[in-house]
This record gives C-alpha cells, sequence and structure tokens, in this order.
C-alpha cells in the first residue's frame, strides 16, 4: 500500500477558505500572516514562497520579512517581539534552517504561542512534551510542529494502528523527530528514537512502523525490515537529480513494505496542516 498525501491535504484544505472568510467577517478584516524567512537558504526559501501563495489562495493576508547572514542577531530578535505583539498579525510562520548567528538566539522565548503556527515556540514546544495522552495534546491552546502533526494524520488516515505498535524515528530534531516521537507516545505506541550513533539494521528490524527524517538518500535500506512493516519517509533529498526520500520505494514495495511516497506523500499534509492552524489561529482567539 502506498500512503499518499495528496487525498488527505485536499479534504483539510478544502473547507479553509469558507473557514478564513468566516473569520474575516467576523473581525472586519483578512487573516494576516507574517513569515521571517532566510535567502541564505534556497530550498527553504522557495518552499516559504509556496506556503505564502497558498496562504494566499485561501483568502490570508501575508507580508514576508528577509533576513540572511547579515542580520543583526537584536534585530531579528526585536522582529520576533515586534511580529509576536503586533494586533493585526494573527499567525507567524520561520523557517528552518535559519542562519547560525539567528539560530543561535533566543528568539523563540519572544514567539506568541497562540500565533506560533509550526509550534516551535518555547511555551508550544514545552506544553506538547508535558502532555501524556492523546486527548491532553488535542486540549492544548497552541500548536504542535505541523511536520509531526502530518504524519500522525496520514496514519490515521490510512487506518494505522498506533497504539501497541513498535515505532522507530530515524532523526532526534525538535522541528521533526522529537515532536513526532512524543505524539507518538501519547497514541501508545512503544517507540525507538535513532541517531547517527544508533545500529539501525538492528533497531529497526521489529518495528512496525519506521518513520525516518534523517535527510539522507539511500539510508533506510528495505532489507532491513520486516515484511508488512510501514515506512513513513519525511525526508526530501536532492540524489541523482531527483526528489526522492531516506529509502528506495522501488526496494520497499519488492519487499512488501507499506510506504509513504517523496515527493506526494508527508509534504502535502504538513502544508495543509500548517494553512488549517493559520485560520485557527484566529479562530481561537474569537
Amino acid at each position: 500500500m502506498i500512503l499518499e498525501g495528496k487525498t488527505l491535504a485536499k479534504k483539510i484544505r478544502e473547507p479553509l477558505a469558507n473557514r478564513a472568510e468566516t473569520v474575516c467577517q467576523k473581525i472586519g478584516r483578512p487573516i494576516k500572516l507574517a513569515a521571517i524567512g532566510s535567502t541564505e537558504d534556497y530550498g527553504a526559501y522557495v518552499y516559504l514562497k509556496k506556503e505564502v501563495e497558498a496562504a494566499q489562495k485561501i483568502g490570508l493576508q501575508t507580508q514576508i520579512f528577509e533576513v540572511n547572514n547579515q542580520t543583526l542577531a537584536q534585530d531579528f530578535v526585536a522582529l520576533v517581539k515586534r511580529v509576536s505583539q503586533d494586533k493585526d498579525i494573527d499567525a507567524i510562520l520561520i523557517p528552518r534552517p535559519l542562519p547560525t548567528h539567528l539560530a543561535a538566539t533566543d528568539y523563540a522565548a519572544y514567539l506568541s504561542p497562540q500565533k506560533d503556527v509550526d509550534g516551535m515556540s518555547n511555551i508550544n514546544m514545552g506544553n506538547l512534551f508535558l502532555c501524556k495522552t492523546w486527548e491532553e495534546v488535542q486540549a492544548l491552546p497552541g500548536f504542535v510542529p505541523c511536520t509531526a502533526a502530518a504524519v500522525i494524520k496520514l496514519l490515521e488516515f490510512y487506518h494505522t494502528t498506533l497504539a501497541g505498535k513498535e515505532v522507530a524515528v530515524i532523526g532526534r530534531s525538535s522541528t521533526v523527530g522529537r515532536p513526532l516521537a512524543h505524539l507518538l507516545t501519547c497514541k501508545n505506541a512503544t517507540v525507538k528514537i535513532c541517531h547517527r550513533h544508533t545500529d539501525l539494521p538492528r533497531a529497526v528490524k521489529d518495528a512496525d512502523i519506521v518513520c525516518s527524517a534523517a535527510g539522507t538518500a539511500g539510508l533506510l535500506q528495505a532489507n532491513w525490515l520486516k515484511p508488512g512493516a510501514t515506512v513513513i519517509d519525511i525526508s526530501t533529498n536532492w540524489h541523482n537529480n531527483q526528489l526522492t526520500g531516506d529509502a528506495d520505494p522501488t526496494a520497499l514495495e519488492k519487499n512488501g513494505i507499506h510506504f509513504s511516497p517523496v515527493p506526494g506523500g508527508v509534504g502535502p499534509v504538513t502544508l495543509a496542516v500548517l494553512l488549517e492552524n493559520m485560520v485557527r489561529s484566529k479562530e481561537r482567539l474569537l
């Protein structure tokens, strides 16, 4: 089974324009998104512009603030504070990676949790890791990281049982790996977090589900996995002049592995979740 994400993404996105219009009528203006993007990472900046265009299509007003290697750290933090405090800005998006000196600042401490649609603020991240059950996650006043949430939604869309399952998460970043592992734990899965020092063949051989976010083409080998396992490939790598994930889809299919494709798997769902959070940010305040 191929767990494509376009169908689910379409289902999430379909009502968003009407929901945004309802909010607009109540507040007398469009929902406004502020995006702070680094021009130093070409791929990330191009994707940010696609996110902004998608937000505009559902009726949001958008503004991009560009930062780069010459941006002073104090100016960056001041910008985050300003958009967080601006009553006319309803949602904030700060894609990573950021220039090293900006990423090293404490900007996430000043990011408004109610506007932080990708769940990266200190408050949103802290609240997430205080949750023990899925009911507590759903009751959070803020947001959780969109990619991690998209993986859960994709698995549920294909009726994948999580309670009691053995899950290996490859990658321990604060943006994907660790939040995803925690969400899976809240879904009552037994989770193993893998990283560069992990014996991967041994770690994944008994896993019912493997979520790979390592960002290394060809890392996950199909013959390491048991037949019938499910692979959620989260990475997007440019390899041999094409986009690919961490696993070879042809090898996965030959070995009887269910998998999400790259592109067309987690990516579209992540964008849909992000757009929904932009609308929810103002719906909640209302």
